[in-house]
């Protein structure tokens, strides 16, 4: 599905990037976008420029997977069996964060600028992972002229929320449409199997993950929101019931990571997984006012502030509590969540605990080339730093602008 775009040469892209970062917002699309003085505006835009002169690959429009490059470096993310190898190029997942952090620093300004950016590089670089070899289509965990690699059904949702998104913010159809046709791949990965539900891994149908299930719910319900078709309605309210049904924790409401085929849950927790679950239920109580669903949303937001913050007090400065070391996307994803409970029931909490954690991280947890680490404490740091951690930070200096 090519994009019949040029690809900006590189000195020429930096030269836009460089222009995001310091002129003032032209060609809104509201009255009510952010301007380009907005501390948090002027953050994701710097880190954005820095993602494409530290990750850039000369002559391509992809990016490299970290910071330093290094070959000899193993995803550990690919599903049961896979043999991680040393790539020239990231993973579709860690350079489709990307695209979550333009499309929100579009949503959030209004700046036609970013839309730019996505058609002249990023959708080129997705282009790239795009599978048609096998139907029904779907983009691939890695590019497609290395071969054919697995697909999985998360990496296609995270894709399919962000144009569904990117149709809402902008009102160009070209963005649904390409909503339209992921969501025939994610459909496609539902069965009857446990319930109901859809798998992670499309050539390794071996569990249901709430990362598959409870996203799938959010992408449904957007597709809901641009359409109007009830059939999304439908489809989010069984993919909402089926990750209640098998995979939340009763005692706290947040919710385990899988299920495997046997009926074994592995009931690790992580951040975005409940997050997603508060999203659909804040999105499901938006557009259905049944209280159930609020009640739901407010549970996980409480629990989640408990289960993954923790209290913290810096070096000559007052406590308060801190997003625990994780990948920081998976807060990212978690921080959609508590973005759409404030926006149904208006309350600042959680907004003001993630203002005061980026507030903190940006001058805690960059390194001395500007870029972010796991720990926002900024004492525990690696030298190698990860893709999808810097695409995450841009995300959230994006959406914490709206607020």
């Amino acid at each position: 599905m090519p994009f019949n775009k040029m690809i900006l040469p590189c000195a020429a892209f930096m030269a836009v990037l460089l222009g995001m970062a310091y002129a003032g917002a032209s060609g809104g699309v509201g009255k009510d976008s952010l301007s380009q003085d907005n501390q948090s505006v002027v953050r994701a835009d710097a880190l954005t420029e820095l993602v494409y002169h530290r990750y850039g690959v000369e002559g391509s429009p992809l990016l490299r997977e970290n910071y330093p490059d290094d070959r000899a470096y193993r995803a550990d993310y690919l599903a049961e069996g896979a043999e991680g190898a040393p790539n020239a190029y990231s993973y579709l997942w860690p350079f489709s964060g990307m695209l979550s952090a333009i499309g929100a620093l579009f949503e959030a300004t209004g700046d036609k600028r970013y839309l730019e950016m996505l058609d002249n590089r990023i959708l080129h670089g997705l282009d790239r992972y795009y599978d048609d070899s096998r139907l029904p289509a779907g983009f691939a965990s890695y590019v497609r002229s290395e071969g054919q690699s697995d697909r999985f059904y998360d990496d296609n949702i995270w894709l399919g929320i962000d144009f569904a998104e990117l149709y809402l913010s902008s009102g160009e159809t070209r963005y649904l449409d390409r909503a339209k046709v992921i969501w025939k791949f994610v459909a496609s990965g539902e069965d009857a199997v446990l319930g109901g539900g859809i798998y992670w891994c499309e050539q390794k149908k071996t569990s249901k993950n709430t990362c598959s299930n409870a996203p799938a719910a959010v992408f449904a319900l957007r597709m809901f929101e641009a359409t109007q078709d009830r059939m999304y309605m439908e489809a989010g309210k069984r993919w909402y019931d089926w990750t209640k049904q098998y995979l939340q924790d009763p005692t706290d409401g947040l919710y385990w990571d899988n299920v495997n085929l046997e009926g074994k849950v592995d009931k690790r927790k992580y951040p975005y997984n409940s997050g997603q679950m508060l999203q659909s239920a804040a999105l499901l109580y938006r557009f259905t006012k049944d209280s159930s669903y609020l009640h739901d949303a407010r549970r996980i937001a409480a629990s989640g502030y408990q289960y993954f913050f923790e209290a913290f007090t810096p070096p000559n400065g007052k406590s308060f509590r801190l997003l625990k070391r994780s990948d920081n996307w998976f807060i990212a994803v978690m921080m959609r969540g508590y973005v759409e409970l404030r926006r149904v029931d208006g309350d600042e909490r959680y907004m003001n605990a993630f203002r005061e954690n980026l507030d903190y991280a940006w001058d805690h947890a960059r390194d001395a080339n500007g870029l972010f680490g796991k720990d926002w404490s900024g004492r525990n740091q690696r030298a190698r730093k990860w893709l999808l951690d810097q695409a995450a930070m841009v995300e959230m200096y994006a959406r914490i602008a709206s607020f």
